[in-house]
């Protein structure tokens, strides 16, 4: 193997679920038992062949301009198939050839009936969730998956020859946990030198396939993540450095290894720009989108530094759906040329945080989807700039044109009211606080007359069939709003009655109305649009469409007020208003990239304000403003984290302060570190707090206890993200480590997540399961009392 350039344009990674979801249909069927694991292949066959293609077309056709990132689940996962790091609590995985196959893979990814799967919890600042790796000292590496290579020879057999993708060995041990059977104080880093002879092996096996190039990705080195990884600065840099000087050892030609691209996605490199920039790596590529471009004082440093690299510059960004500025990317991509660097033109990250096509949009009005870049008219963008690199004059009017729509979407109605923004202007301290939590506790109490240890769920109840079904009939014309709001009400007193049988003390509606927790609202207010087509994986065969917030927010009518009045006819429990948070709104549309989100959190907060005065003048006794997305958000350098946790915890408070004292407001936070951001959590000043803690084993209370968070929490007994059923015993368990680490008055009991993804039957027992296990808690706090 010869040396090859770096093709002059590319990106990191795109949509792999397919246009029309069919990888989640495929994959799902597969678990369902109703398609072989040969069937499974083929489908994932054709949703390759079908992106080489539509790639190729787009104008990436040279050699490795297109990123191998297909997963069937996740990339972390494949990753740490391909190592073999498999935890020892799941027992004997691999086959009699050494391999984990499908059923290992997705084994993992849900679990089973003995065991939990591995934690979840979010990619770097996006609401993409990864599965985390569980490393100990005893972790045997060994290669033990081939479907990197597979992959490549499949494209390769196709005519295009693609550059094989895998995470890279640092940022997979920084993300990675430690087993539950290791020492105090272990960190997977300390692993590195046992896990890159298997990356050296398969490079070597990509080599020997004709891979050209290999993309290594990188983004742990964009982030401050010290405390969560056990590892400093200088420790991530040494490890960088270590790391590629083994995997780079073999010269491009003598062992057959591609040449590496080493990816930083999701910010700039900062202090770890030194240690990439001394590595043997043959291509970076950095995020110029949320990174910096070096000043021209630094340039000519860094353009030393980088000598004999490509650069591969992440001008468009990869993140939103915005339409590049084409004029000041250029400006970004000479700057660079004329210090000397070699240049190629890329995404910041990956496009698979988009959808596929806005052309396929064609309901949005014609103006606003034309501010809009998806993932192939990002593509489109990246091969634009690729040809001003090579001749400026060919790209000027695609140029020129760009800064003509941008300068109409300034000045379109709707974008900037005064209404709005007067509103916002006119806000004082007042409006973010509510009374002192001793007086509302008080005044809740004598309101709700709740037992010990409370159980409630977090909102949704399975979506069925029926009710899917009734949508699409409403949205074809089939059948009329009045129907459509019979066949939801007779859902919603099903999802009541069972929850009065089952035993719970604060009931919900279940949400059959909503379609999703932030498109329902979006479709409620004024300032956004939603798609037809624009799925995105959030994670495994999970997909959402995140709407497209473009304007100024208002609410002009009461939201969710006639279901919640509804459902509360039906029972004399409390039953809980649901709400989306105004961060939650932000974090999962496609934002406006034009102001500052704190801006337009206000915006949303006041909506949000504006529906709690109605449920509460309804005779909503609770309401819940669910943030799952809160941690999401959060910047990822520590310097710029201070102001985001003001402005974000600000926001909730907007949107919940003019509640009276004796209205409980809830809120319910997703996977995250919490211990990152404890603080802001007890900033939010709710009522009561559900976090997702299942699947981490309850780890979230010793966080709890070490803050001395005081008002109420209900840490999740049941992990939803998987269809395993939880055992009363297990959730018994679950239950004495929360007792023993916060008082019990504190405590409620509940799922880890909304449960719209299972199914009535999994559903029906584990919550049966989970009211006895609280029972038998209550008789012990009461025989120890």
């Amino acid at each position: 193997m010869t040396e090859k350039n770096f093709p002059a344009a590319t990106i990191l990674g795109y949509p792999r679920i397919g246009r029309r979801r069919e990888l989640k249909k495929a994959v799902e069927a597969y678990w369902a038992g109703t398609s072989s694991a040969a069937e499974l292949e083929a489908a994932a066959d054709t949703i390759q062949l079908a992106t080489l293609r539509r790639l190729t077309e787009l104008g990436l056709t040279e050699p490795s301009a297109i990123p191998g990132t297909f997963s069937f689940y996740d990339q972390v996962l494949d990753t740490a198939v391909a190592l073999g790091a498999v935890p020892a609590r799941f027992g004997a995985l691999h086959d009699a050839d050494g391999e984990l196959g499908l059923d290992a893979y997705f084994t993992l990814a849900r679990g089973n009936a003995e065991q939990q799967p591995l934690e979840m919890t979010k990619w770097f600042d996006t609401n993409y969730h990864y599965l985390v790796p569980e490393i100990g000292p005893e972790t045997a590496f060994s290669l033990s998956s081939d479907r990197v290579v597979d992959e490549f020879r499949f494209a390769q057999a196709n005519g295009v020859v693609t550059r094989p993708y895998l995470v890279g060995p640092v940022t997979f041990l920084l993300l990675s946990k430690a087993s539950d059977d290791a020492p105090e104080g272990f960190a997977p880093l300390s692993r590195l030198d046992d896990v890159l002879p298997v990356y050296a092996q398969l490079l070597e096996r990509l080599g020997a396939a004709g891979a050209e190039w290999v993309q290594l990705d990188e983004p742990a080195l964009v982030a401050d993540l010290d405390s969560a990884a056990g590892a400093t600065s200088a420790e991530v840099s040494a490890a960088v450095e270590r790391a590629y000087a083994a995997l780079t050892a073999s010269a491009v030609g003598t062992a057959g290894r591609p040449q590496i691209l080493l990816s930083a996605p999701y910010g700039g490199l900062g202090e770890q720009a030194a240690a990439v920039a001394a590595t043997g790596v043959e291509a970076v590529a950095i995020d110029l989108f949320k990174g910096a471009v070096p000043s021209a004082e630094e340039l000519p440093e860094v353009a030393k530094k980088f000598a004999g690299k490509t650069l591969v510059a992440g001008v468009v960004d990869g993140h939103n759906i915005w339409r590049n500025d084409l004029k000041a990317s250029a400006a970004k991509l000479d700057s660079l040329r004329a210090a000397g660097l070699d240049v190629a033109v890329g995404t910041s990250t990956s496009t698979f945080h988009v959808p596929h096509d806005v052309e396929e949009e064609t309901q949005l009005d014609a103006g606003l989807r034309s501010w809009l870049a998806f993932a192939d008219q990002k593509v489109g963008e990246v091969a634009t700039l690729a040809g001003y690199l090579a001749d400026p004059e060919s790209a000027q009017a695609a140029i020129d044109e760009v800064s003509r729509v941008l300068a109409s979407r300034a000045e379109a109605p709707g974008v900037r009211r005064a209404e709005v923004r007067e509103r916002t202007a006119a806000l004082t301290d007042a409006d973010f606080s509510r009374s002192d939590f001793a007086a509302r506790a008080a005044a809740q109490e004598a309101e709700l007359h709740l037992p010990p240890l409370p159980t409630t769920t977090i909102g949704s109840f399975p979506q069925t069939s029926q009710v899917r079904g009734a949508r699409a009939r409403l949205n074809k014309g089939v059948i009329g709003e009045a129907e459509y709001e019979r066949l939801m009400k007779d859902e919603i007193k099903r999802v009541v009655d069972l929850q009065e049988e089952l035993g719970f003390d604060v009931l919900v509606h279940g949400e059959p109305e909503r379609n999703d927790m932030v498109q329902y609202f979006a479709e409620n207010l004024d300032g956004f649009d939603v798609t037809v087509h624009g799925w995105v994986q959030s994670y495994g065969s999970r997909c959402t469409r995140p709407s497209i917030l473009w304007g100024d927010v208002s609410r002009p009518a009461p939201i969710t007020v006639p279901w919640a009045e509804y459902a509360q006819s039906l029972t004399d429990k409390p039953m809980k208003g649901m709400l989306t948070g105004p961060v939650t709104i932000l974090a999962w549309s496609f934002v406006r990239n034009d102001q500052p989100l704190a801006e337009t959190a206000n915006q949303v907060a006041l909506a949000l304000r504006d529906e709690i005065a109605d449920l509460e003048a309804a005779g909503i006794k609770v309401i819940q403003v669910d943030e799952p997305a809160l941690r999401e958000l959060l910047p990822l350098r520590r310097a710029d984290q201070p102001a985001y946790l003001d402005w974000s915890v600000k926001s909730f408070r907007l949107a919940t302060a003019g509640a009276a004292d004796a209205t409980q407001v809830h809120t319910h936070l997703c996977y995250s570190e919490f211990g990152v951001i404890i603080d802001a959590i007890d900033g939010l000043d709710a009522d009561v707090t559900s976090i997702e803690a299942a699947r981490s084993r309850m780890e979230v209370v010793n966080d709890l206890e070490s803050h001395g968070f005081g008002r109420g929490v209900g840490p999740g007994v049941y992990d939803i993200h998987s269809p395993r059923v939880p055992s009363q015993g297990e959730i018994e368990e679950l239950l004495a480590t929360a007792v023993a680490h916060v008082p019990s008055r504190q405590l409620w009991v509940n799922p880890d997540c909304g449960l719209k993804t299972r199914g009535y039957a999994e559903t029906e027992e584990s919550l049966r399961n989970l009211v006895e296990a609280t029972k038998v808690a209550r008789g012990v706090l009461a025989a120890n009392a």
